[in-house]
């Protein structure tokens, strides 16, 4: 089984050392400095620069197409030889959802609602960006299964910032 890890920017460095990941990737606003791991190569490390908003607000990028198919293409390139890790700011949101995504693209035959109760189980503060959700529920041709999949586990638990955690694709 591959591995998709979720971290928050503080622990980029680390969660990408002790997993011994080999691709990243990076969702965060315009303006926050992600210093790459030297250890990851450029082609290797996706980066979405994107808001964790669910509709459109002055100044604020909505999460679109482009950015989910910009994923989709990534983590479909993936060789699943070595793990990878997926980060936003906090840890809980936008990556959450990315990760949720990743699971369900690279494993089309599980349940989403499989896939998010094992989100659930993995980080009780995941909140996946439904925006994000919404978008790859459409391009998946997933008929609103990962929209409901994703309501059903419900909002996680306040926090300023998510643990590290693994998410195994089948």
């Amino acid at each position: 089984m591959s591995t998709l890890h979720v971290c928050p920017l503080s622990l980029l460095q680390a969660t990408v050392e002790w997993t011994g990941a080999s691709h990243i990737v990076t969702l965060i606003g315009a303006d926050t400095v992600v210093e790459r791991p030297v250890c990851i190569s450029a082609d290797r490390h996706l980066f979405i620069t994107v808001s964790d908003i669910a509709e459109a607000a002055d100044g604020m990028i909505l999460p679109g197409h482009g950015h989910v198919e910009q994923l989709l293409a990534f983590v479909r390139g993936w060789d699943r030889a070595a793990p990878m890790v997926i980060h936003c700011y906090a840890g809980i949101s936008r990556s959450t959802a990315a990760a949720f995504i990743a699971a369900c693209a690279l494993a089309p035959r599980r349940a989403e609602s499989e896939i998010a109760k094992r989100l659930r189980a993995a980080s009780a503060t995941a909140t996946p960006n439904p925006r994000l959700v919404s978008v790859a529920d459409e391009l998946l041709c997933r008929e609103g299964r990962m929209i409901k999949a994703v309501a059903a586990i419900g909002r996680g638990e306040l926090a300023y910032e998510g643990k590290p955690f693994g998410l195994e694709v089948a």
